[in-house]
């Protein structure tokens, strides 16, 4: 903190020094052959001195009043709103100011040494300073406020910068509360379905109960290790759907046939979890299943668009049981949140077909 106030002291003084120069040279370079220059260095020691001292005094005030005219204006007259007004009162105010501080120089002189009579040349002389002292307080007030304009801006990107990242913090925080909360709606989807027919065969067939519970233990493992997920690889959701078709072979036998045709060289892409399952799963819920008329659901990619299809005959049940739409609503929300690509969903009389694209 105490380095940082000295570093302001050095660079102030530096300032200081530097307008003192810049007045002088350029009063100089106005009129070279002024008296004030052919007797500069003839004079005594403290007129000497005391001119110096009032050129930096005047080249302090300069630099202090601009910075302060500058602070006070940000208050009530902003630049967003009249930048050019702003600047020309500005300006304006600038000139008065550094008129004020000419005159109380002046005012020291009449006091210290009384109202001289100056010849032609020497009154020249002060009408070129005062001039340059209005050119350099302008120009001073300018670089001032140019310099307050950039760190305003800076700061303003950087606070928008920041911003940014905390709403996409925020957002991604949101986004992964409601991936887990989808995920979390699928085990009662599953659940729901196995269970009905599980609670069914115990009392038909209790042999392939238990064989059907064996399976579906292992069809819950992969749930249960992969809704961790947001993504899996195709291969890793066919090796489940291979294991879960035997339950639906005992379910369902031969009313319900599984055809799956995936190259190898699309398994290595991903899609959420349990999403071929869940279709499977509607599909069955809402068709009918018999030896005359089976359901049939094949499984295929779509090369061109690098999507799994999944495509069952339509063969609506007469009376259809209340829908709790988590299935598909599941799938489509899950990848509205991981990507901008969705599934597509498309029926008529005799199909339905859900296109489910594959993710990298």
């Amino acid at each position: 903190m105490l380095d940082s106030k000295r570093t302001k002291i050095y660079y102030k003084v530096f300032l200081i020094f530097v307008v003192y120069v810049l007045v002088d040279l350029l009063t100089y370079a106005l009129n070279p052959n002024s008296v004030a220059w052919k007797d500069y260095w003839t004079q005594p020691a403290w007129d000497i001195f005391e001119r110096v001292a009032t050129g930096f005094a005047q080249s302090w005030a300069i630099i202090e009043g601009s910075t302060w005219i500058a602070k006070v204006l940000d208050k009530y007259i902003g630049w967003s709103g009249f930048p050019t007004l702003r600047y020309l009162i500005q300006i304006v105010l600038v000139v008065i100011f550094a008129g004020i501080t000419m005159f109380a120089i002046d005012l020291y002189y009449v006091l210290m040494y009384g109202n001289e009579k100056l010849t032609a040349e020497q009154d020249l002389h002060l009408w070129q300073y005062f001039v340059v002292s209005i050119i350099v307080s302008i120009f001073v007030s300018t670089v001032s406020t140019g310099y307050g304009f950039l760190r305003h801006w800076q700061a303003s990107i950087m606070e928008a910068t920041q911003l940014k990242v905390e709403a996409m913090e925020l957002k991604e925080t949101a986004m992964q509360a409601e991936l887990q909360s989808l995920k979390l709606q699928l085990d009662p989807h599953f659940m729901f379905n196995n269970f009905s027919t599980l609670s069914d065969l115990i009392h038909v067939a209790p042999k392939e109960a238990s064989l059907f519970l064996d399976n579906l233990s292992r069809v819950y493992r992969y749930m249960v290790l992969n809704l961790k997920k947001d993504l899996v690889p195709l291969k890793d959701e066919l090796q489940l759907l291979s294991a879960f078709s035997y339950l639906i072979d005992i379910r369902h036998g031969k009313n319900v046939q599984i055809q799956m045709d995936i190259p190898e060289a699309f398994q290595q892409l991903h899609i959420p979890p349990i999403s071929l399952q869940l279709l499977v799963e509607n599909a069955i819920k809402h068709n009918r299943a018999t030896s005359a008329s089976p359901l049939r659901i094949n499984i295929s990619v779509d090369a061109s668009r690098s999507s799994v299809v999944v495509v069952n005959n339509m063969q609506p049940i007469p009376y259809p049981l209340e829908s709790s739409k988590l299935g598909l609503e599941n799938i489509r929300n899950r990848y509205r949140l991981l990507s901008d690509r969705l599934p597509e969903i498309f029926h008529n009389d005799e199909i339905f077909k859900v296109t489910l694209p594959l993710l990298n």
